[in-house]
């Protein structure tokens, strides 16, 4: 099979705050997401790794994910395509306080019917309306998609948190480990299986991310390195290569 690349192509869509691309490859991808987003596979089966367990999608699928939920494909069989809608995660949680979603329906779930209808209202290109009253049905049934099987223990819970006040400051594992209340072994071993890599790497991800914020917000890439933690312009270039798949000066440019 011929390799291609990712490719992602945004959709116009008339609500304010949502964003909805189309999404193929054929190629197996994992990463943190940054937002709340459902995404419904119109092409392809796949099987793919989230809160410690392995799921298999197909077409219809729908697929749940929160900020700071880790994603990784196992296997695929031949390229996917799926239609992907994100929310703020402020958007949610107004309405209905953090949410831990299960993290797939099957197509035919009735639990389903608010997420199909968004995906139908976007494919349609909805007018403002029609599209609002989906959004508004779409992140009121989250709430009830709530499963407390998804949730982080609590010791990994509070490494979490730790990851993120810290996020622009060293943080060792003795650190994490004396946070959340558990020996470090049994922390690298309850952290890997539930969010999906090691707290290292997790922080390197939400150091990332909080870059690209800043560069949508008009910092210079320059400036960024100190405000998120890492040492200097090098390391950020590297690590933002790494899993932007650009430099923070390109990134910069195109938000």
């Amino acid at each position: 099979m011929k390799r291609v690349a990712i490719r992602t192509d945004i959709l116009a869509v008339s609500a304010p705050g949502l964003r909805a691309v189309r999404w193929s490859t054929d190629e197996l991808h994992a990463g943190m997401k940054e937002t709340y987003s459902i995404a419904r596979v119109e092409a392809g089966r796949s099987e793919w790794w989230c809160g410690g367990k392995v799921w298999r999608c197909e077409p219809g699928s729908l697929l749940f994910a929160g900020p700071g939920q880790v994603h990784r494909d196992v296997s695929r069989d031949g390229p996917s395509t799926a239609q992907i809608v994100s929310f703020p995660a402020s958007a949610v949680e107004c309405a209905s306080g953090q949410v831990h979603v299960r993290p797939q329906l099957a197509a035919d779930d009735a639990r389903g019917a608010a997420f199909q209808r968004l995906h139908d209202a976007v494919h349609a290109h909805a007018d403002r309306l029609e599209l609002e009253v989906a959004v508004a049905e779409a992140i009121a049934a989250l709430a009830s998609l709530g499963d407390a099987t998804f949730e982080p223990t609590r010791p990994v819970r509070r490494s979490l948190e730790l990851l993120r006040e810290r996020l622009a400051d060293p943080v060792t594992l003795d650190d994490l480990a004396a946070h959340a209340g558990l020996d470090k072994f049994h922390l690298c071993r309850a952290f890997r299986s539930q969010v999906g890599m090691p707290p290292h790497a997790y922080l390197t991800r939400l150091r990332i991310l909080r870059a690209k914020q800043l560069l949508a917000a008009g910092v210079k890439p320059r400036d960024i390195a100190p405000q998120v933690g890492l040492y200097d312009q090098s390391q950020l270039n590297r690590h933002f290569r790494r899993i932007v798949g650009t430099t923070p000066g390109r990134y910069a440019r195109g938000v």
